[in-house]
């Protein structure tokens, strides 16, 4: 998801389907994390008195592929945009699409869950929301965490470790994008007369993941193995002659990611802790996982390739997704925990409250985005949306002008 919302123009190189696979993953977001409260392993920030395994095991499908998706086709999103802007515009443009909504996320969004999660802990914490917020903002340096520079008792950042990560890695790119473009088309062409090249980024991801270790604020990957797929998308994942290749490798390179991923389940279902140990079995399912996730992102993107792309006019909910993506990122987790926090306490089958938690939460979010962002020009400035266009003034006694393009 990068700082470009907006639907692909002809001509611009962007490729439409990877515009809405960005919006459908934020979408599954919802679901995600609707399902984490329902889940026994992971410190939700509120938490229904029923729990199941399985919500671990699903999950897992979606953590190897969907969040590296997202920062591949952002690292894709970096390259169309230093080919227009240069490397100098594209950090300053960087900066106010990314770094105001996440400024902006960070002091009016975020404290609410954290509020929540004390509130949900038990009935004797009834502290104003108020007289949190300004504990919440109570923070001092932490560069040893870098990118995430300030800590707190009750700060974080939240879900948009994300657009933090993003930010930092494109104002790392910036100085060296020029250089990169010119080795990223060296190679493309090596990886034109050499298809197998193409499973060759596996073996840093794997590295990474098990070298650093994983870690479970970030989606269960690690922070780093992240850069790795941004730098992925910026040099390899728009060539054509990178392009042709995925396409025709994409089933057996599935194939093979979901066998990897297999590899994963001994590891994650029994023995030492799987994110941190050093032991032969923990590093091995987390250099397993890596690579895994590097075959699931490939296959998809080439299997996303064989169908005909979005062309200009793409389906109008589609292009409305596309759109929103990153207001609705930045949106959606606060909402799903205080529609979490309105429903476990509850009675009623885990399944119903599920299912309450995600309908009230897509529909919530859509609503804000609709009704409190995309109408207002301070509000699209907020979430990082450009200025929305002026419609094309309507000649005299004349039939309406076509939309500038």
């Amino acid at each position: 998801m990068g700082a470009d919302t907006g639907p692909p123009d002809a001509g611009s190189g962007r490729r439409g389907e990877l515009d809405v696979l960005r919006a459908l993953v934020v979408v599954g977001l919802v679901f995600f994390h609707s399902a984490l409260v329902f889940s026994p392993d992971d410190d939700f920030y509120v938490k229904d008195a029923t729990t199941t395994d399985a919500v671990t095991v699903l999950a897992g499908f979606g953590v190897v592929w969907a969040m590296p998706m997202l920062f591949l086709v952002a690292g894709l999103g970096a390259r169309h945009s230093v080919r227009r802007r240069g490397p100098a515009r594209f950090a300053r443009e960087r900066l106010l699409r990314l770094g105001v909504p996440l400024v902006f996320g960070t002091v009016v969004l975020c404290p609410l869950p954290q509020w929540l999660r004390l509130r949900a802990a038990g009935p004797a914490y009834d502290e104003p929301y108020l007289t949190f917020w300004g504990r919440f903002l109570s923070v001092r340096p932490d560069p040893a965490d870098f990118p995430f520079v300030l800590e707190g008792e009750h700060f974080e950042t939240g879900h948009l470790w994300f657009v933090v990560l993003l930010l930092a890695f494109c104002l790392l790119l910036a100085p060296f994008a020029t250089a990169l473009t010119g080795w990223a088309d060296r190679a493309a062409v090596s990886v034109g007369r050499r298809p197998a090249l193409l499973l060759l980024p596996a073996l840093p991801l794997a590295a990474v993941n098990a070298l650093l270790g994983m870690e479970e604020d970030y989606a269960g990957w690690n922070r780093w193995a992240y850069l790795l797929f941004f730098a992925y998308g910026f040099l390899l994942a728009d060539d054509e002659q990178v392009r042709v290749p995925t396409r025709r490798a994409a089933v057996r390179v599935g194939v093979l990611g979901v066998a990897l991923f297999a590899g994963t389940a001994p590891g994650f279902v029994a023995g030492d802790d799987p994110f941190t140990a050093w032991t032969p079995a923990a590093l091995a399912t987390r250099a397993l996982f890596g690579a895994a996730g590097w075959c699931w992102v490939l296959a998809i993107l080439g299997l996303l390739d064989r169908r005909p792309r979005f062309r200009r006019r793409m389906p109008p909910f589609l292009a409305y997704l596309a759109v929103a993506a990153l207001p609705l990122y930045v949106l959606h987790q606060p909402v799903v925990v205080a529609c979490a926090y309105g429903t476990v306490g509850r009675s009623g089958p885990a399944g119903v409250k599920y299912a309450v938690i995600v309908a009230a939460s897509l529909v919530t979010v859509v609503l804000l985005y609709e009704l409190g962002v995309r109408r207002w020009a301070v509000t699209r400035w907020l979430f990082g949306m450009r200025p929305a266009p002026r419609a094309t003034a309507r000649p005299k006694d004349g039939p309406p002008s076509p939309p500038a393009p």
